[in-house]
């Protein structure tokens, strides 16, 4: 069993900044992969950021320059690093990690953009 956290969500002002972390722990021996998903209400939850097990980083174009996807693998710890934050990125960010055995998501932490 794994337990992913998500945290560091907010209010912030467009063009401001706000970190995400994701911690993951529980019976975990290895991290394939960590992403970052955002939901708003009535739309399917879609892929912001997506980093692999060496590295490699994927983006959706929507996020392209702005957000910035990182881990700290002694940690268990993804982060999301937001900036320029526009009000269309407001929604509900969730993080799933990806171990050997499954994929396991967070609850989810709130972002709204708002002057």
């Amino acid at each position: 069993q794994v337990t992913v956290v998500e945290s560091g969500g907010g209010l912030v002002q467009p063009g401001g900044s706000l970190r995400l972390s994701c911690a993951a722990s529980g019976s975990i021996f290895s991290i394939l992969a960590m992403g970052w998903y955002r939901q708003t209400p009535g739309k399917q939850r879609e892929l912001a950021a997506f980093i692999g097990s060496g590295g490699s980083t994927n983006y959706a174009d929507f996020v392209k320059g702005r957000f910035t996807i990182s881990r700290d693998n002694g940690k268990n710890t993804g982060y999301l690093q937001m900036n320029s934050l526009q009000p269309e990125d407001t929604a509900t960010y969730y993080c799933v990690v990806h171990t050997s055995s499954s994929a396991w998501w967070g609850q989810g932490t709130q972002v709204t953009v708002s002057s």
